[in-house]
């Protein structure tokens, strides 16, 4: 469907056209009439779907009427992160051009001048504001936002801010909204605790949801089976030939990746790292000289897997496997975007076969794996468990294992304390 068959103003297909929009995608084609209708909204659609524009387009279609207070907050956008905060305030500002919405975008960084910016914003009444829950409720707190008139109340990526503990932020910053309002949520899966928090705060949604697509197949998927100790070696060996250029490997955790970017700066590789405890101003610093060049390697956790528009990176590698599907599918989609092409290699030790087998099922394919070189020595068998692995083991080998009449160490209880 295109854009012109949208009950959008002119202005709005005005920008569209600006910027080279033409064709709705399938989110944007199922979500825009409803929150066109004013009907509560939740979506469920993965990063990459275009469900920024699925909500921000008939948002901006409905404050250029002009029958909103002029000087008020209209809107509030909630996001998990300072980048995705970043990223959709850039594209209000394209979408926005030719109508006369205002709009300021509030998160959190020590930087004071910024503080004063946002203060102002708040205080004056942006049509719209985008905000990281932590750093809006800081500005609450003080006492000068007024968000009475508040008609449209928008959570993207909902889970993820469930995820790092924002239920409470959430659920504070609502009560100053009035109740009488358009309520929209986007988020890429849909556990319990989301739908809690829909009955919540949404009045008799409509629920869009659409399958977790598979990664995009111009990505050349591949995997090494090695053990823990081997992933660095193997680093050595795919850039010891030629200089890296632009790559984003992903760690489990905080600590992994400060200690994989010391073992590459020891490799004397240019690389940067990437997680929550850099302040807003290294981060914004760091990804600043990736995209410039000067960074040929980012080391990162899931905060750069989601959200982030860097559209040529050549190669994702995942130094851990990913927990879930849906995160392999955010990790290696930061690649072969804007018709690039790109490659994922995914790095399984033993402890991770299992993870990564269940991704295999999800994607309906074996994933190449890559021989791991000679230099560095035996690897393990590929040979995940699965769950009828663990039924068949333990019908086979019978309660106290095969043939044995005391029980098998790996079922063996300690004996209870006196």
């Amino acid at each position: 469907m295109k854009f012109s068959e949208l009950n959008l103003d002119e202005s709005v297909l005005q920008a569209l056209d600006a910027m080279n929009f033409k064709e709705c995608t399938p989110v944007q084609e199922h979500t825009i009439p409803v929150i066109l209708e004013g009907r509560d909204l939740i979506g469920v659609a993965q990063t990459g779907t275009g469900k920024t524009a699925a909500y921000l387009l008939p948002v901006l279609n409905q404050l250029n009427k002009g029958t909103y207070p002029s000087e008020a907050i209209n809107c509030i956008i909630m996001s998990p992160t300072r980048e995705l905060a970043q990223q959709i305030d850039q594209q209000m500002e394209g979408f926005s051009y030719f109508m006369p919405a205002s709009s300021v975008a509030v998160y959190g960084g020590n930087d004071g001048v910024r503080f004063e910016q946002e203060k102002r914003g708040l205080t004056l009444g942006a049509d719209v504001v985008i905000a990281t829950p932590g750093r809006l409720i800081s500005h609450l707190s003080l006492g000068y936002v007024d968000l009475s008139k508040v008609s449209f109340f928008i959570l993207d990526e909902a889970d993820r801010m469930l995820d790092m503990g924002f239920y409470d932020d959430i659920m504070q910053i609502v009560k100053f909204l009035p109740k009488e309002r358009q309520t929209i949520m986007f988020s890429a899966t849909m556990p319990a605790k989301i739908q809690q928090l829909a009955n919540t705060i949404l009045n008799n949604p409509v629920e869009v949801k659409l399958a977790v697509s598979k990664p995009a197949d111009k990505i050349i998927q591949t995997a090494y089976i090695c053990y823990e100790n081997q992933k660095l070696g193997i680093i050595q060996s795919l850039f010891e030939d030629q200089t890296p250029e632009r790559v984003i490997v992903f760690a489990s955790s905080k600590l992994k990746v400060k200690e994989v970017t010391k073992a590459f700066k020891r490799m004397n590789l240019n690389v940067g790292e990437m997680h929550s405890d850099l302040e807003q101003s290294q981060r914004d610093q760091i990804m600043h000289e990736f995209k410039n060049g000067r960074i040929n390697i980012l080391v990162a956790t899931d905060i750069v897997s989601r959200g982030i528009d860097i559209d040529d990176i050549r190669l994702v590698i995942n130094y851990d496997v990913p927990h879930d599907c849906e995160d392999y599918v955010h990790r290696i989609g930061r690649t072969a975007r804007a018709n690039n092409d790109g490659c994922a290699i995914t790095f399984v030790s033993e402890k991770e076969q299992t993870h990564f087998k269940t991704i295999e099922d999800f994607l309906e394919k074996d994933i190449y794996k890559i021989p791991v070189p000679e230099e560095l020595g035996e690897t393990p068998e590929y040979a995940p468990k699965t769950a009828s692995t663990f039924k068949e083991k333990r019908k086979s080998y019978g309660r106290y294992g095969k043939g044995k009449k005391t029980p098998n160490r790996s079922y063996q209880r300690k004996p209870k304390k006196e």
